[in-house]
Order: C-alpha cells, then sequence, then structure tokens
C-alpha cells in the first residue's frame, strides 16, 4: 500500500465481489480470518495494542502509586522502589506511564471514528453520484488539504480552546477529507461491477446501492484506512498535547508529559524516554496491525 500526497493511502486491491451475496462475504471473512491467525505481523500487533487498551482499562488496579500524588523526592532515578523514578513534582513516573494510556485511547479511536465515518459518506456520494456532485465534493477536499493539517489544528485549537472533545472534533475532522479521497477511489471502480448494474436495474434508489450494496465490497480498504488513521490520531493526539493544545494538566497523556519534562531531560531522561517509548509502542503496535490485515486482505 502506497502513501499519496496528504497522508492518504492508495486502495488495497482485493478481488472483485461482483454479484456476490451474503454467503460469499462470509466465506471471504473466514478466510480473511485464516490470513489474520497466521500472520505474525498483525499477531505481534494485536498483542501490543491490547496490552495498552487493557492498561488503559485497569491501570487504577495496576498502578502501585496514585500517579498525581507527590509521595516521593524529585527527580529520583529509577530503583526498587519507583521502578521509571520520579518526576520533578515527586511523582511515580511508572504509574503515570500506566495511567497515561486512558487520555490517549479515549482521544484516538473517537477522532478515527468520526473521520472515517465522514469520509465514508463524503467518498460513496462522490464517487457513487460522479458528475457535478463528484465535482463539487473533490473541489472542497481538494481545497482543505491544500493546508498544512497541523497547522489547520493548531489554529481551529487555538481559536476554541484545547479540551479533549476539540481534540477529538479537529482530528476527526481533518481526517476526513483524506478518507473521502481514498474511499471515492476504491468506490469508482465498484460503481462499474454487475452487481451494481443488477441494483440500478432492479430500480433500487441510490442510498440503497451506496450503503447496502457498494459499502460492503470495499470494506477491507475502509478496514485498512481506519486502522492507519488511528495510528495517525494517536501521534496528532500526543503532537496536540506536547504542543499544549491537546489534553491539559494534570492529566498523565504521554504528549503533555514529555513536554512538561523536556526542559529537564539533561538531568532527568527517564522521565520523557519512559512515556515517549510508551507512545512509540503503541503507534508501533497499530502500524503493525495495519500490514498484518492488509496482507491478509491481498491474499
Amino acid at each position: 500500500m502506497s502513501t499519496l500526497p496528504g497522508g492518504a493511502l492508495s486502495p488495497v486491491t482485493l478481488e472483485p465481489q461482483a454479484g456476490s451475496g451474503g454467503s460469499t462475504r462470509r466465506a471471504r471473512a473466514r478466510e480473511i480470518a485464516r490470513g489474520l491467525r497466521r500472520s505474525k505481523t498483525f499477531l505481534v500487533g494485536a498483542g501490543i495494542v491490547g496490552f495498552w487498551i487493557l492498561d488503559a482499562l485497569l491501570w487504577p488496579v495496576l498502578v502501585p502509586y496514585d500517579p498525581q500524588a507527590t509521595l516521593f523526592q524529585p527527580s529520583v532515578e529509577p530503583n526498587g522502589t519507583t521502578w521509571f523514578g520520579t518526576d520533578d513534582l515527586g511523582r511515580d513516573v511508572f504509574s503515570r506511564v500506566l495511567a497515561g494510556a486512558t487520555p490517549v485511547l479515549t482521544v484516538a479511536p473517537a477522532a478515527t471514528l468520526l473521520g472515517v465515518t465522514g469520509g465514508v459518506i463524503v467518498g460513496l456520494t462522490a464517487g457513487y453520484l460522479r458528475g457535478r456532485v463528484d465535482d463539487v465534493l473533490m473541489r472542497l477536499v481538494d481545497a482543505f488539504l491544500a493546508f498544512p493539517l497541523i497547522i489547520l489544528a493548531v489554529l481551529v485549537l487555538a481559536t476554541f480552546g484545547p479540551s479533549t472533545l476539540n481534540v477529538i472534533l479537529v482530528i476527526g475532522i481533518v481526517f476526513t477529507p483524506l478518507v473521502a479521497r481514498t474511499v471515492r477511489s476504491v468506490v469508482l471502480v465498484e460503481r462499474e461491477r454487475e452487481y451494481v448494474a443488477a441494483a440500478r436495474m432492479r430500480g433500487e434508489r441510490a442510498p440503497y446501492i451506496m450503503f447496502g450494496e457498494i459499502l460492503p465490497n470495499v470494506s477491507g480498504p475502509i478496514l485498512v484506512e481506519t486502522t492507519i488513521r488511528f495510528g495517525y490520531a494517536i501521534f496528532t493526539s500526543a503532537t496536540l498535547s506536547f504542543l499544549g493544545l491537546g489534553i491539559q494538566q494534570p492529566s498523565p497523556d504521554w504528549g503533555l508529559t514529555i513536554a512538561l519534562s523536556r526542559g529537564s531531560m539533561a538531568v532527568q531522561p527517564w522521565t520523557v524516554l519512559f512515556p515517549a517509548l510508551a507512545l512509540a509502542t503503541l503507534v508501533v503496535g497499530v502500524n503493525l496491525l495495519a500490514d498484518g490485515l492488509k496482507r491478509a486482505l491481498e491474499d
């Protein structure tokens, strides 16, 4: 899968499913599931992401200390009591790293869902209806993508203020045109299939054809795009927090923790190293998931 300008992905090439019914799709789903079970890349990625999801849900019973409490001397190196050391306020870094998964895995999935939903609607509409509707929608997409997306996100958050909801909305809106362009490209191919022509001959309306006939047959590329966008959402959320425009204090969010500790990195590098490693492993895990999924869909 190649990357297009602006971070969009070229579509995964799948075997045509023209005229496929529910039984054919179920057989294809079982085949993909078998491929995923055999994919070491997918399984490793699933293990990493699954670990952080469980941590985000269960950290209150996993952390040895209250991540917000100043229980120790400031800037203590990693040791047998505080495994990742303490920060400049005397808080346990290990506990804060575990607790920091929750804000990341709250913002990223919600923003991804918003962006993919909007992109699927726009891409399906433009790709199927074509003509003037396609021209208008895609010119709007091109105009939106003409702006550097991270700068656009910074400007919006600087105007409306940083909050979890605003971060979710901004990332979702930024992702919408990227997803729309990918979805449109696969819909342009699917709309020429025989099963779409048969649906038109039956007198089916456009919304049914788009969402009832075409959407199930382009679900593979959309699923891969969703996984990729999830990784981008994690990174974008952390970047905005690092810039002070994302999740705010006293949250243990990894991007915010890195930003607050970067000035003292020379004397207490562990306060930056461990949240950065946590962020990196989660992003790598998502990318492995996406790569394994793409290969299973192409087989």
